[in-house]
């Protein structure tokens, strides 16, 4: 080991803990970010970067009624003088302001190709400001907000604009800072006046009352958002959430029943160029089996037209497909992480946004009013001072005359003030007219007044409200819902309760009769046919099953085992031949029969039951299988196995069963469980034999069966069969088949 210990650190270098330097650095930075740069100030919705891009205009006198400047001049001037960033920064950011896609209500008027998805360079664009933002600033030489020193200290700019427009809200804002972020999408000025307003007369006024107002959100491209009001209100109540947004789309009937849909308003913030691309992309990669084609033809207004790949196809579907695979449905997340007063970020409720903007404006108003009475203050003072100068004015004209110094012997000799004395000496002789001392005199009385109301004002808080609201209100008649700007975009409606099946879908439906014979030969013919008895079957073979199908529809089949098998109808084997034997297409066991055969319907109920008599109701749901080896749901061992499989029809309330030994029992169809799987109770005892056949029925319509004849019987007249479940039962009613079948 070496003795040497390490070199001391060099004179006038401080050594400092590298965790404790790193802490304090990266704790500067985050506040930076925070208050400086990412998150907007809950009273003006601006971010500095804005509000410093608004003030440079209108110094420029870049006002809505003047002409356009280079927006090269604009930039220079924010990096020059207020913001020390970089130039494409300044400069998206203006374009953001100018985009009327972007902003609900845009606070820069552009020139040029400054509004499109990719804007020309700034010395090639113009720029102005809009009615909107001169609201926002509207005051601001008033006194009405602080101003701070720029960052090298030769200007000053406003630490917050009087903002008399509710911007926050009204054009939303994003923004990521560190270790927490902003989303807020955009509002309907109008909507938010009246809940302003609303808010003024009620300050307790809850979420659910505020909605009465403000729906929702009113985005700048329109769309249709599908999330509930209750949903709504839960995000407005917290500060976040998120709403889902649909595209605006229709049918266009092209003749000979072919149609195209065209989609006119695509979601918030979604790049239409890059949409397309997109679904470009998915049609390519097969991805979007119901689509044929899909293209822009937009000019001003946006117009993607996508063509179905055939005219079967529901167009329902296809659009549903369509908004679960590309962004012609997106979420705009609502995170209201604000700076409350400025100073402390914090997420903020719809009310409390509401309030703070108004407590702004009530700031305003106060400061604006102490201002003006300064003003007129002054103003008064010195028409104090005139009026005792045209009182007096030969003397006043001799002091003036005689005097080297004739300002502190007119202060002495009619005791005016600094300000009065040099009044009077800068006052031109013209003004010595005599009409001029009863416009003095009439501007005098005029101040006087209006001094009066603002101090009457200043001291009251109901009158203060009162004139703020009536302030809210004219914002609202400027830029509300009556106006071309303030018109709602965005509507509300329920997303279409669809189960979606993208196979189900590409499938084209038509009508089918799916055949089984006797030793299990599937087949499906087309069309829905009357007469089967004029299929033909292999040599030994014949008819077993016929069942009415489309080709969307799904098939199960129950064997002997007690398994169950579902086939699709679209995948059976066609008409030509004798079809193909079902163990092909399901793995079922040479030994199995096939008991039952018949079409799939969601939420239906069925009656299964063993050759032993037991037995159980079990829904159609719990009886599909997803893979060929099918799905057990009658438990049996032989040589028992699964022996009837009946279908129960709603308003079914009692179950006939009966055995070989020719015995029957009516019990309540209630006495029988429902289960997804099992062996079940016993449905009926038998001294001998086994169950011969069973089947639900509604008691007051009667027992019908069908003999060996064809013809259809009904007794209606069943009290000496009615018992319990397991009971032995008697012999049937007159006329039972010998079979012992209820029939088809």
């Amino acid at each position: 080991m070496s003795d040497l210990a390490p070199p001391g650190a060099p004179e006038g270098i401080e050594p400092v803990d590298l965790r404790s330097a790193l802490e304090e650095r990266y704790l500067a930075y985050a506040l930076s970010t925070i208050m400086h740069r990412a998150l907007p100030d809950v009273r003006d919705g601006l971010k500095p970067v804005h509000r410093r891009l608004l003030f440079a205009m209108r110094m420029l006198k870049l006002d809505p009624n003047q002409g356009f400047k280079k927006c090269a001049r604009v930039v220079g001037d924010v990096i020059g003088k207020y913001h020390p960033h970089g130039d494409q920064a300044v400069y998206d950011a203006m374009v953001r302001l100018a985009q009327d896609f972007a902003q609900r209500y845009p606070l820069v008027e552009g020139q040029g190709n400054i509004d499109g998805d990719n804007a020309a360079a700034y010395r090639y664009t113009e720029a102005r400001l809009t009615d909107v933002a001169m609201a926002l600033l509207n005051g601001i030489d008033e006194d009405t907000v602080d101003f701070r020193e720029t960052y090298n200290g030769e200007d000053s700019e406003p630490v917050v604009l009087p903002g008399a427009f509710p911007n926050l809200l009204a054009n939303g804002a994003t923004g990521i800072a560190v270790g927490m972020a902003t989303a807020i999408p955009p509002h309907n000025a109008g909507e938010l006046c009246d809940a302003a307003l609303h808010l003024i007369k009620f300050p307790n006024a809850g979420i659910d009352k505020l909605m009465q107002f403000v729906p929702g959100p009113d985005l700048p491209t329109g769309g249709i958002i599908t999330d509930t009001p209750a949903q709504m209100a839960e995000a407005y109540r917290t500060g976040r959430g998120g709403f889902r947004v649909r595209s605006v789309w229709s049918t266009e009937d092209m003749g000979r029943g072919t149609w195209q849909i065209v989609i006119t308003q695509i979601p918030y913030q979604v790049q239409k160029g890059r949409l397309v691309e997109k679904i470009a992309e998915l049609l390519t990669d097969r991805k979007l089996p119901l689509l044929g084609d899909v293209r822009d033809e937009s000019a001003e207004d946006v117009r993607l037209v996508l063509e179905p790949k055939s005219r079967t196809v529901d167009p329902v579907l296809l659009m549903e497909q369509m908004f679960k695979l590309t962004d012609l449905e997106s979420r705009l997340s609502l995170n209201m992480n604000v700076l409350s007063g400025g100073k402390v970020p914090r997420v903020m409720s719809l009310s409390e946004v509401l309030r703070e903007w108004l407590e702004h404006r009530k700031d305003v108003l106060v400061r604006r009013s102490n201002h003006r009475v300064g003003v007129i203050s002054r103003r008064l003072e010195v028409l104090g001072g005139y009026l005792i100068a045209y009182l007096n004015i030969d003397e006043v004209i001799a002091i003036i005359r005689a005097e080297e110094e004739p300002k502190p012997v007119l202060m002495t000799r009619f005791e005016l003030t600094d300000v009065q004395a040099e009044a009077i000496l800068n006052m031109r002789l013209r003004a010595l007219r005599k009409l001029e001392e009863f416009e003095i005199r009439k501007e005098h009385d005029a101040l006087s007044l209006e001094k009066a109301g603002l101090e009457a004002l200043l001291a009251s808080d109901d009158e203060q409200w009162s004139r703020i609201a009536a302030e809210v209100r004219e914002t609202r008649d400027k830029f509300g819902k009556k106006t071309e700007l303030g018109a709602r975009r965005t509507e509300f409606a329920e997303a279409p309760d669809i189960d979606f099946n993208l196979e189900e879908a590409m499938i084209e439906k038509e009508p089918v009769t799916v055949v089984c014979s006797d030793k299990g030969w599937i087949r499906a013919l087309k069309g829905h046919l009357q007469d089967t008895s004029t299929i033909s079957y292999k040599d030994g073979d014949k008819a077993r099953f016929a069942v009415h199908a489309e080709t969307t529809n799904k098939i199960l089949l129950l064997s002997s085992s007690g398994r169950f098998f579902t086939l699709d109808a679209n995948k059976l084997p066609g008409g030509r031949g004798h079809g193909e034997p079902v163990r092909l297409i399901a793995d079922m066991d040479a030994a199995d029969a096939i008991v039952a055969l018949f079409i799939y319907h969601t939420g239906g109920k069925l009656l299964l039951a063993s050759t032993n008599g037991d037995g159980f109701v079990v829904a159609q749901d719990d009886c599909l299988a997803n893979t060929r080896k099918g799905k057990q749901v009658l438990n049996v061992k032989l040589p028992v196995e699964a022996h009837v499989c009946r279908h129960i029809v709603e308003g079914d309330d009692h179950v006939a069963s009966i055995g070989e030994n020719r015995k029957m029992v009516i019990f309540k169809l209630d006495e029988l469980p429902e289960m997804p799987r099992g062996k079940g109770v016993r449905l009926q005892k038998f001294k001998d034999g086994g169950l011969a056949d069973v089947r639900s029925f509604k008691l007051s319509d009667g027992l019908s069966w069908t003999d060996t004849s064809g013809r259809t019987w009904t007794v209606t007249d069943l009290d000496e069969w009615l018992g319990s479940r397991a009971q032995a039962g008697r012999l049937p009613p007159k006329g039972f088949p010998r079979n012992n079948s209820f029939g088809a």
